[in-house]
């Protein structure tokens, strides 16, 4: 039997509240983050060509982390709630993931780079 709290409504509308959430603070850390070291004259021009691409490759991630945060967060039902209920926590689960190895890469690239 499935757990009150588990049922797709109440998956649904958790998924769609701390959605929103994870999007302003995802967003926001981002923000931070570039804007420090943009600021500082960090460029990814600076990097050699494998740690250029593990950065591009990790932004890309990022981005693509926002984007399906941002949807999760979105009160949209698509179809049905069963099916908005998968189809949400699925990009939560993802986009989740994607912030988290992307922002790790892009990280590790500025990190292994060139110190000035």
């Amino acid at each position: 039997m499935t757990h009150e709290m588990m049922t797709p409504e109440n998956n649904l509308e958790r998924i769609m509240w701390t959605g929103t959430a994870w999007f302003g603070v995802s967003t926001g850390t981002v923000a931070l983050s570039l804007g420090l070291l943009l600021s500082s004259g960090w460029r990814p021009a600076l990097l050699h060509s494998g740690l250029a691409a593990l950065w591009w490759i990790g932004s890309v991630l990022v981005a693509l982390s926002i984007g399906m945060i941002g949807w999760s967060g979105c009160p949209i039902l698509e179809v049905s709630v069963p099916i908005a209920d998968r189809n949400k926590t699925r990009t939560m689960q993802l986009g989740t993931l994607f912030f988290i190895v992307g922002g790790a890469a892009t990280l590790l690239a500025v990190m292994l780079g060139p110190a000035h």
